[in-house]
């Protein structure tokens, strides 16, 4: 058994809040397809399940599929300006640094690409916290499939017994009972107002993580 407790947390809407400029990069390319904006309140559910279904998802909310390369496009203009608007959630470094003094260590597993995540985590000064990042293109599945959640952890030097996830979206929730680690719901993110079933607890605000996440670990 490993022996430090784990905290696997999703990237948007848990860690940072990315609405803004996923919206606006959303945006650029309705504009240069001639297509109408988004709100972003629009663009907010069809967040969680990696860029390459945001972009089917907008594109079908207008009627149109993407044309190929579209994908591609929107992930190096994305990464380019990806830190523009974005910020982390309210006392992230305190929290974090909470956690830390009780031996806690930390991993990121995101449906993000693997150079948009770290250009972020870089930008906003947040990478020196993560002993691991397992994203979309990390590992051959994905959330909700557990095995992503199960290589973040083993990329940590973690094991499942001893980690807890974060998440805002079902399909960490999803992700995490699959491989047998409590989740915690994040309230605060672009998930329903509702907490998906098999949540082991509910956070309202990223601060109660550093009260919660200790009782959950055996």
């Amino acid at each position: 058994m490993a022996g430090f407790p784990l905290l696997v947390l999703d990237l948007d809407g848990t860690l940072v809040d990315s609405l803004p400029d996923l919206t606006e990069a959303l945006n650029r390319m309705m504009a240069a397809k001639e297509l109408p904006a988004f709100r972003p309140a629009e663009i907010k559910p069809m967040i969680g399940d990696g860029t390459k279904t945001l972009i089917e998802r907008a594109f079908a909310a207008r009627g149109r599929s993407p044309d190929s390369g579209d994908h591609d496009r929107f992930v190096a203009d994305y990464t380019g300006h990806v830190a523009a608007a974005t910020h982390p959630y309210p006392q992230v470094d305190e929290t974090l640094a909470a956690l830390q003094t009780m031996g806690w260590r930390f991993a990121i597993c995101t449906n993000k690409s693997t150079a948009a995540t770290e250009a972020l985590l870089k930008a906003l000064d947040l990478r020196h916290w993560f002993t691991a990042l397992g994203c979309g293109d990390s590992f051959p599945t994905h959330k909700p499939n557990p095995a992503h959640v199960l290589g973040t952890v083993e990329a940590a030097g973690g094991a499942p017994d001893r980690a807890v996830m974060v998440g805002d979206h079902a399909n960490d929730v999803a992700a995490a009972r699959g491989a047998d680690v409590p989740a915690i719901y994040a309230a605060w993110g672009y998930g329903s107002a509702t907490a998906p079933q098999g949540a082991a607890a509910v956070a309202r605000k990223f601060a109660e993580l550093a009260a919660i996440a200790p009782r959950l670990v055996s």
